[in-house]
């Protein structure tokens, strides 16, 4: 019996999508058994400063990465919104989720809300994009989902902004107020898929029965636009690709708050094609061709 040993974060949230790779590992061969090893991540320890003041997204993997080159565990997992688009070429991405509902949501407290707390959001994309429809008061809000919906029904917050694909995986679907469509808040690169990263090399080919081919073009196009941007936790960019009729459809948000522009535009083509298109709307909404 070989046994595959999947590196996680240690939140409620990242364990179940573990477990969704490990489900479909020992589904897909029976003469296979996983095994979660999980660990805090910095990102997990640094709880009162937000992502940008402290390093990024990098920080939700750098354990994460630690353990797979020292061979303390077979492949990990994550979110892949909170992925690096810098991936260590000796770790690649070897394999993506379907993606879950890629849209935002809002969340209010349990009790009676109280309107003059603000509201939580976690990432300069969602506070740029709700200060767009007309939120005023918005705090950022620090740890994993539940943690922060303790600190919402707590009286923190009078309401919080969160990812749809997070909150249904933790089968609380029922404490979503209101889906943001991506016209109204338009997700991060790849909102809604796990990823699973491995050493360069290794064969994988037990993750072929949970491998999504059309989350791999469309996260492939997302991250190529926010890479081209050089966009990470310090800036609002967004990028939401879908296919339609057999096309890769991208739409994407460039926000330089230095010089006030705000862009938003789309670009369709070949799905084979869903990098290139990711670079060259970057380049159209920057003013570069």
């Amino acid at each position: 019996m070989r046994i595959i040993r999947v590196g996680s974060r240690d939140s409620k949230l990242a364990i179940i999508q573990a477990k969704i790779v490990m489900d479909a590992i020992e589904s897909f061969d029976k003469n296979i058994k996983t095994r979660l090893v999980t660990m805090k991540t910095t990102g997990d320890k640094i709880l009162d400063k937000t992502l940008d003041k402290v390093g990024g997204k990098g920080l939700f993997v750098k354990e994460l990465d630690e353990a797979l080159l020292n061979n303390l565990v077979d492949i990990t997992v994550h979110s892949y919104k909170d992925v690096p688009m810098e991936v260590n070429p000796d770790l690649p991405i070897v394999a993506v989720s379907k993606r879950e509902d890629e849209r935002d949501v809002l969340i209010l407290p349990k009790a009676k809300r109280d309107e003059a707390k603000p509201v939580g959001c976690s990432s300069k994309r969602r506070t740029f994009q709700l200060s767009q429809l007309g939120y005023t008061n918005i705090a950022p809000i620090r740890g994993n989902v539940i943690t922060r919906l303790k600190k919402l029904d707590d009286g923190e917050f009078s309401a919080l902004v969160l990812a749809a694909a997070g909150i249904k995986r933790l089968g609380l679907t029922h404490r979503i107020n209101k889906y943001f469509s991506p016209e109204e808040i338009m997700p991060a690169a790849c909102q809604g898929v796990i990823a699973v990263q491995a050493r360069k090399g290794e064969n994988v080919d037990f993750l072929k029965g949970f491998h999504c081919e059309e989350a791999e073009k469309t996260s492939l196009g997302e991250r190529a636009f926010v890479a081209a941007l050089d966009g990470g936790c310090s800036s609002p960019v967004a990028a939401y690709a879908r296919i339609e009729k057999g096309k890769f459809v991208l739409s994407g948000l460039y926000v330089n708050e230095e010089k006030g522009i705000v862009r938003k535009g789309s670009m369709s083509g070949e799905i084979k094609d869903a990098e290139k298109i990711g670079i060259a709307l970057a380049q159209k909404l920057k003013g570069e061709k």
